[in-house]
């Protein structure tokens, strides 16, 4: 069974499918990426898998990120050889960019630490996934925009409040503003979840997968793909 992938979203395009139907489908870039650790229940408490996505350069990368990947000389190391304790598996690979872990419990899918993970090994065509990713930011907006209000009229006696909210509450019961009430506020920067998209293509050798439909946030941001738990 399929743990996952790490990517970033590429763009849209559109394909040919049975009958020459035409499919807007996303296009993702998904892999290589090695699995970084595994998280067990007797050590952690939960049972994960933990990969990394886009290698970081070592200049720009800090001493911890380096040694969560390869073995790096530390008084710690030093202290647990001489104690006759074994020190933790590292991948061996470079520092990664984009990390995070996928929960496996009571699921055994034979992975180990410095295993690379890539768009063929883990999904096929006309397979069922969950795209989660983080939708584009949109700083303070108004109510037309981030709730799509109508507005007020733009005709007579309305001045300078075109775009405004109009009334917020109530009079004296009960004399305040209810939570929840739609206003102006922040907007997008959201961590969403896509269920169910269909993988429409894959390329593994340029480690690109289509997914039909829309996916959140823009071009070049980091994107979660697993199997989706909403079939149906």
């Amino acid at each position: 069974m399929p743990v996952g992938l790490l990517g970033r979203k590429v763009g849209m395009t559109q394909v040919y499918g049975d009958g020459g139907v035409v499919i807007p489908v996303t296009v993702l870039e998904v892999g290589p990426c090695p699995v970084l650790q595994i998280r067990t229940q007797e050590r952690d408490g939960y049972e994960a898998v933990q990969i990394g996505f886009g290698d970081k350069p070592r200049r720009l990368a800090n001493r911890a990120e380096r040694g969560h990947v390869a073995e790096i000389s530390s008084k710690r190391r030093k202290a647990l050889k001489e104690a006759g304790k074994e020190c933790g598996v590292v991948a061996g690979c470079e520092p990664q960019r984009f990390i995070r872990e996928f929960r496996t419990d009571g699921e055994d899918h034979g992975l180990e630490v410095g295993a690379i993970l890539n768009a063929e090994s883990q999904f096929e065509a006309g397979a069922r996934v969950d795209v989660i990713a983080t939708s584009k930011g949109r700083g303070t907006a108004g109510v037309m925009k981030r709730h799509n209000f109508a507005g007020q009229r733009a005709t007579h006696g309305v001045k300078k409040v075109h775009r405004h909210g109009g009334s917020i509450g109530q009079s004296a019961d009960p004399s305040r503003v209810l939570k929840g009430t739609k206003m102006a506020g922040h907007y997008g920067s959201a961590h969403i979840t896509m269920r169910n998209l269909e993988v429409a293509r894959i390329i593994p050798e340029e480690n690109l997968i289509m997914v039909k439909g829309g996916v959140p946030g823009p071009p070049g941001g980091y994107v979660l793909v697993r199997p989706t738990n909403k079939m149906g």
